[in-house]
């Protein structure tokens, strides 16, 4: 398969929209860690970044394309594997962040917790703490 150091075609890259793309590359960075790749436009319409192997894109808000804060509800919730949840929660604490969800253990084998950022989007940062098969929780798995 062809490659693309613009586009990572072997993971999931959610395209994230923000009012003020200049704006959410430097929160992303200073509460969560999140590290620039590339930004295009001027004023920025868009950026790529990463923390660790977790790419996302950033687009500028316009017609048809809002944030979940100028949409008034939420639009989506995104999950970020990180080596030590507890000190990446703590820093996003430090800094103002709103924690939705403190650091805790789920039923299904993650340590965990929820934060928006700076334009209403959900966040999770997580690792695995335990290996928890999908029955042991209650889940089903599809065609059984």
């Amino acid at each position: 398969m062809q490659k693309n150091r613009s586009v990572p075609t072997d993971i999931l890259l959610p395209h994230i929209v923000y009012q003020d793309v200049a704006d959410a590359i430097d929160w992303l960075s200073k509460v969560f860690g999140f590290v620039e790749h590339y930004r295009y436009g001027e004023p920025a319409d868009g950026a790529q970044m990463h923390l660790g192997n977790a790419w996302i894109m950033l687009t500028r808000a316009r017609l048809g394309r809002a944030t979940p804060t100028q949409a008034n509800c939420w639009t989506q919730c995104l999950t970020i594997f990180v080596d030590d949840v507890d000190a990446h929660y703590r820093r996003a604490k430090a800094t103002g962040a709103k924690i939705v969800e403190e650091v805790h253990e789920t039923d299904y084998g993650e340590r965990q917790y929820g934060v928006e950022d700076l334009e209403g989007h959900h966040w999770l940062f997580s690792r695995h703490a335990r290996d928890v098969g999908p029955a042991d929780w209650g889940a089903r798995i599809a065609g059984h």
